[in-house]
């Protein structure tokens, strides 16, 4: 059972909009399923709600430390309620995904995400659930910094939420433990909608067609 959902991302208005605040974008949209407010706690270094769902008591997270800090948000509420690492699900973005894909997983690398790193680092394991938001990939290593703290487009941003709905929908799924029915919700991207039917060509007139006749035989001036 989970007990505590991190969203991650930057503060600061200039963050708000870009790709590195997907894990944010999230955590919003949780809360606000939810009912929760979110509220600032100096001793978890971030924005805090507390609910309670089939009984149980869940937490969620907005670090507000910057994201190559976001472990000692996550370590200092997890080690003050007693919260293991498998109970705590980190939601953010992800560049080897592209825009419109999550995934869940357990456990694993950080894969130089700097968020993803310092819990490591804070928590002493890599034993808890992500969200992977996919965010998309500039193509070259050296772009990477521009890119997650850029705003996406239009149609980008449309698919990132798309993805975010998706999860949220599945949650109650994974917070009920059934986690390969919320896998499968998760992984599993809407298909595209069928394009209309292109207008059929107007009928021309064969080239070359003798005119009609008048009413007297003759061919029609």
């Amino acid at each position: 059972m989970l007990k505590l959902l991190v969203g991650l991302g930057n503060p600061g208005p200039e963050y708000e909009d870009t790709r590195h605040n997907a894990g944010w974008w999230w955590i919003d949209r949780i809360a606000a399923d939810l009912g929760v407010t979110l509220r600032p706690e100096r001793a978890y270094f971030g924005l805090v709600g507390r609910t309670s769902v089939n009984g149980q008591p869940l937490w969620l997270l907005k670090p507000t430390t910057y994201m190559n800090r976001s472990g000692q948000s996550v370590a200092a509420l997890a080690r003050f309620f007693k919260i293991a690492p498998h109970e705590l699900l980190v939601a953010h973005d992800e560049l080897d995904l592209p825009p419109g894909d999550a995934r869940l997983k357990r456990g694993g690398g950080h894969a130089g995400h700097n968020g993803l790193r310092d819990i490591h680092a804070q928590l002493g394991s890599a034993d808890y659930w992500r969200l992977r938001l996919g965010i998309g990939h500039p193509g070259v290593k050296h772009e990477v910094v521009h890119w997650v703290l850029r705003t996406p487009p239009a149609a980008e941003r449309a698919a990132i939420d798309e993805a975010i709905d998706r999860s949220a929908r599945a949650l109650p799924l994974l917070l009920a433990g059934e986690v390969a029915r919320a896998t499968a919700a998760i992984h599993t991207t809407e298909p595209p909608r069928p394009k209309p039917p292109r207008p059929a060509a107007p009928a021309t007139a064969a080239p070359n067609a003798p005119k009609p006749s008048s009413a007297s035989g003759q061919p029609a001036p």
